[in-house]
């Protein structure tokens, strides 16, 4: 709630309090709702900060190897800063940079839980946090290990800058508008371990030898009853 809020309503609750007769009362009581219905009506606006209304002026890059990511292991070289075309004094209120790893539009299809939202209360695109520290005007850059609880998606990764009150007021992406370019896949732990599988694999191997050897001794058997 924004301190003019809550400067209007515990004004409010001490002029309620102060002794008066009941029309008084009545009458005060009725301000108060509407002190209260307005405060509720102005955060709602004030707290519904749409993507589309942020500028983008964030350069944000990502690194890593090629191929397929695993969840756990890979490493992700992030880097990010203020695109030095904008005149100064752009990133004048940024005071904190929030840095997320994002679904891609492919792994949103039919999953209503990563829906992209303009407003950002509501948006599900990003939701799994690589960093959020307080901005510098340089370029940065952080390795980023890719954590355990990834699921397997494609992803890219967004960059916010945030004002004094922790709201969302410009941002920066490694991918184009459409989300469709420099996007990486990322496999999830499966729950398996190499050593698992290489067992597996050697029982089957012998199992189908002693399967061969089985039916080569039958065969000895048999051959050798008809003799």
């Amino acid at each position: 709630m924004s301190r003019i809020s809550t400067w209007l309503i515990t004004s409010s609750i001490q002029e309620l309090i102060t002794p008066q007769n009941s029309s008084s009362m009545a009458s005060r009581v009725l301000v108060l709702a509407s002190i209260l219905i307005f405060s509720c009506f102005a955060e709602t606006c004030y707290g519904a900060i749409s993507f589309s209304s942020l500028q983008r002026t964030l350069v944000v890059t990502a690194s890593h190897r090629q191929g397929l990511l695993k969840a756990g292991e890979d490493k992700i070289t992030v880097r990010w800063g203020l695109n030095q075309s904008f005149p100064a004094g752009t990133d004048s209120s940024y005071k904190t940079i929030k840095v997320q790893l994002c679904y891609a539009p492919i792994s949103q299809v039919d999953r209503a839980w990563r829906k992209t939202e303009d407003h950002l209360n509501k948006d599900k695109t990003c939701q799994f946090k690589i960093v959020k520290k307080p901005y510098i005007n340089v370029n940065e850059t952080l390795e980023w290990t890719i954590e355990r609880d990834v699921p397997t998606a494609t992803f890219f990764i967004r960059a916010y800058a945030l004002d004094s009150d922790d709201h969302e007021v410009a941002y920066g992406q490694n991918t184009d508008a459409q989300k469709k370019t420099n996007l990486f896949e990322i496999q999830a732990i499966t729950g398996r371990h190499v050593s698992l599988d290489i067992a597996s694999v050697c029982f089957s191997a012998f199992s189908v030898v002693s399967l061969m050897g089985f039916f080569f001794m039958e065969k000895r058997k048999a051959r050798k009853s008809q003799q």
